[in-house]
């Protein structure tokens, strides 16, 4: 019930929009059309962060003020920031880009970016995130969720909640880079995804950065 009631209320806000479009000059119906398809697609996209109407109409509130780029467009869009911010973190033996179709995903290791146990984010960490934020706010039509994720060690509970706190905390110095916080949610996945059988690879913070689509 929740999900069509968040769907009904995207669909009503992405046709009011485009209906104003009506009552405007040539120029702002061009405005009025493409931020109600950044709303539906943001709210699209926060239905499928979020999982929650909070999310879902977080999202239609990024598209609607973010707009978005034409499917054509995205592959070079993406293109251009994967090489920026290959070349940003070139010198770096913490950070890494990969990339899965046309979403990048920044690995920032976790024992250059906190101490054992804190969420405080080191001043090697923050350099970290200061190279990789210059190219974030260089293509502004990319949102960006940041995962914490830690190692088995100490209890599942414990490490949710770490998990969460260091995603908060790269969040916040992202937007002290000057990072929209608009562009930005966070999101702990604690111990339960696993991608090395090695407890030093595991404990990582992920920027998923996700184009905005028209």
């Amino acid at each position: 019930m929740k999900k069509a009631t968040a769907i009904s209320m995207c669909l009503i806000l992405v046709f009011t929009l485009a209906g104003c479009a009506n009552l405007q000059t040539q120029q702002q119906k061009g405005t009025a059309t493409g931020a109600a398809v950044g709303a539906g697609v943001g709210a699209i996209l926060g239905q499928a962060i979020g999982k929650d109407t909070k999310g879902t109409l977080l999202g239609a509130g990024i598209g609607a003020v973010l707009g978005g780029m034409a499917g054509n467009q995205i592959g070079a869009y993406m293109d251009r920031q994967e090489q920026e911010l290959r070349n940003a973190i070139a010198t770096s033996e913490t950070a890494s880009i990969r990339r899965e179709q046309d979403v990048l995903v920044a690995t920032l290791k976790s024992e250059v970016m906190f101490d054992y146990n804190s969420s405080v984010i080191k001043p090697g960490g923050m350099a970290e995130i200061s190279r990789v934020a210059t190219v974030l706010n260089n293509y502004p039509q990319t949102t960006i969720r940041v995962e914490g994720h830690t190692d088995a060690t100490g209890s599942e509970s414990y490490n949710q909640t770490l998990s969460e706190q260091r995603a908060i905390s790269v969040q916040n110095a992202l937007i002290q880079q000057n990072v929209d916080s608009r562009r930005i949610t966070t999101i702990g996945f604690g111990e339960s995804m696993p991608i090395s059988s090695s407890d030093a690879v595991n404990r990582r913070v992920e920027l998923r950065i996700t184009p905005i689509a028209q």
